[in-house]
């Protein structure tokens, strides 16, 4: 079966997943399982490219990315279920699970997530077998992904911990948080990114259309962590510190100032300022604003007495 072909198929099966789930939960006003349907897509995909894959197990490349690819996608899915139960459900969904339209929009969005981010990994799978080991590059590029997955297991645990321990420090500092203040977003970043550039020892060379259009899985990732103001870095920063800067204004300051926001590194209070706006997405956004903040409570307030 042809890449492209593989891609029809695996966005078919994906509109029939999320359309199966969105049918049930808009029935039973629930979303108790959105994120089992989203991770129970990612594996029918994952298998299903095994299936029709040529010479998938003689492949070490199709292989390792397969696995690392599972590995990755199981956790993710699990640590939201988890969280989810912990929470006692998932917030997001109490006011739109009523809303066919609203409700819908949620499931549209998980399809596209899962297609575009298994997309690489699809292109890997749907690819000629090769008969030549894996390069250097093939070898730095799985380890690169495999570290990803690392970094993101890793930081999601010792936040789960520290939340159980009862939040020491008002902010979160154990292992990675040290070094990056959000070590799990860089992991995520770095998995795609690293399982994009190894699809290329699979493609036809940089003019092959279908290769370059599977960048949308690395750009999606980063525009949904980086832009999006319901979730992710931006959700994390800007009016959203408030509670540090209200309760702990010293510490934090001095922990924001000495920690990257993405790449875990030492020395960070010593880079140039056009670096952290630039190569390193310490962008001026997402930085807190108390007179914003003042501003926008107060424009609210006198909203609401108009009204």
């Amino acid at each position: 079966m042809t890449p492209l072909l593989v891609f029809l198929n695996s966005a078919f099966i994906t509109v029939a997943l999320q359309l199966a789930g969105f049918a049930h939960g808009y029935a039973f006003r629930t979303e108790f399982f959105y994120d089992i349907i989203g991770g129970f897509n990612y594996l029918v995909l994952t298998v299903f490219s095994v299936l029709v894959s040529d010479g998938w197990v003689a492949d070490g490349r199709k292989v390792a990315a397969t696995l690392i690819f599972v590995a990755s996608r199981g956790w993710l899915l699990s640590f939201l279920a988890w969280r989810a139960h912990e929470r006692g459900g998932d917030s997001r969904f109490d006011a739109v699970k009523d809303k066919f339209g609203k409700f819908l929009v949620f499931w549209i969005v998980q399809g596209m997530w899962v297609l575009l981010i298994s997309s690489p990994v699809l292109f890997i799978n749907a690819s000629p077998a090769s008969a030549s080991p894996a390069s250097t590059r093939d070898a730095a590029l799985l380890t690169g992904f495999l570290l990803g997955v690392a970094f993101e297991v890793v930081a999601d645990v010792q936040k789960a911990r520290w939340v159980k321990q009862g939040r020491q420090g008002g902010f979160c500092t154990a292992g990675l948080w040290q070094f990056s203040r959000h070590p799990n977003y860089f992991g995520e970043m770095l998995q795609w990114w690293c399982v994009w550039l190894l699809a290329f020892s699979c493609s036809s060379g940089v003019t092959d259309v279908l290769w370059w259009a599977t960048s949308a899985s690395p750009l999606f990732t980063m525009h949904i962590l980086l832009n999006v103001p319901a979730t992710g870095v931006t959700h994390a920063n800007g009016k959203n510190l408030k509670r540090y800067y209200d309760k702990f204004p010293e510490t934090y300051a001095e922990y924001r100032a000495s920690t990257s926001i993405l790449l875990p590194m030492v020395g960070y209070r010593h880079v140039p300022m056009i670096l952290k706006r630039t190569m390193l997405l310490d962008l001026e956004r997402y930085e807190y604003r108390p007179q914003a903040d003042v501003t926008s409570s107060t424009s609210s307030t006198r909203g609401g007495k108009a009204e």
